[in-house]
């Protein structure tokens, strides 16, 4: 018995290492790629360790590009989205969990299949409203999709945390003088902090990294995000390959970071609005 519960241990140790070796492996070549010397970028065979350090190409994306321009506009397109999205979605959520109204269930269920929409089988008729709106090539056509596109999902998602909140809570703070948004803001919200800190990371990545509908809705550098940036960084006939990943490495910096030092909350209201709820 012992013998099999080593060799499973094994199993999933070895398992565990290939996964992780899996995903960090391309993230370790990409970095390699940003600081390798010019002459080693394209060199084969390849070196997994390179003979120099070249650092010039985080210097000059940033002098001789408009990647900074760039960052700025996902910075900014990413924050409204997010704050937008978290509004909307709290009191959508809050709502549907304490009004009891017929066919909850049904509006929540209609709420998740909309989260679940491809982003393809919208945004043909996405750009014919921003085109006739005069919508293209403006932040406010990203903001308006980000926002539509993750308010279902995050309302899901919070309702279920709300539920596990009980309203004698409420009630108590209605009791000591609050009113129904007081009661909100100063009770069911701090409580739902985990749930919510979730929410506001996942769609502050999603829009810090999202191409497709950057790439439709805009075309000038003056509004276009890091991500359509970087794919235009390739030209008719040469590949950039070491600038494309020196400037991968400079918008997935933010991102990591965010994940591994806010991990436990992730982690927190992921498992407290899937095992509650």
């Amino acid at each position: 018995m012992k013998r099999k519960i080593s060799l499973w241990n094994g199993l999933v140790i070895l398992f565990g290492i290939f996964f992780v070796s899996f995903y960090i492996f391309p993230i370790y070549w990409n970095i390699l790629t940003s600081i390798r010397p010019p002459g080693e970028v394209v060199t084969i065979p390849a070196q997994l360790i390179p003979k120099g350090i070249f650092l010039k190409r985080y210097l000059t994306i940033f002098t001789e590009t408009h990647f900074s321009q760039n960052i700025r506009n996902s910075l900014i397109i990413s924050s409204i989205s997010t704050a937008l999205c978290l509004s909307i979605s709290t009191f959508g959520a809050y709502a549907i969990s304490r009004i009891r109204i017929r066919g909850h269930k049904i509006i929540l269920m209609l709420v998740l299949v909309l989260s679940m929409l491809p982003a393809v089988s919208i945004i043909s008729p996405l750009y014919l409203v921003f085109k006739a709106g005069g919508l293209i090539n403006t932040h406010l056509s990203l903001i308006i999709t980000y926002t539509a596109f993750w308010v279902p999902f995050s309302i899901w998602f919070l309702t279920n945390f709300f539920k596990t909140i009980p309203t004698a809570l409420e009630d108590a703070a209605v009791i000591d003088g609050c009113s129904p948004l007081q009661a909100l803001t100063k009770v069911i919200i701090p409580l739902a902090a985990p749930a919510i800190f979730t929410v506001t990371i996942l769609i502050f990545i999603f829009s810090w990294g999202e191409f497709l509908f950057a790439l439709t809705f805009t075309t000038t550098h003056k509004v276009i995000t890091a991500p359509v940036a970087i794919f235009l960084f390739q030209g008719k006939y040469v590949i950039p390959w070491a600038d494309m990943a020196t400037a991968s490495t400079i918008v997935s910096l933010p991102v990591v970071l965010v994940v591994i030092i806010c991990q436990k909350y992730i982690v927190e209201g992921l498992t407290s609005g899937a095992v509650k709820g």
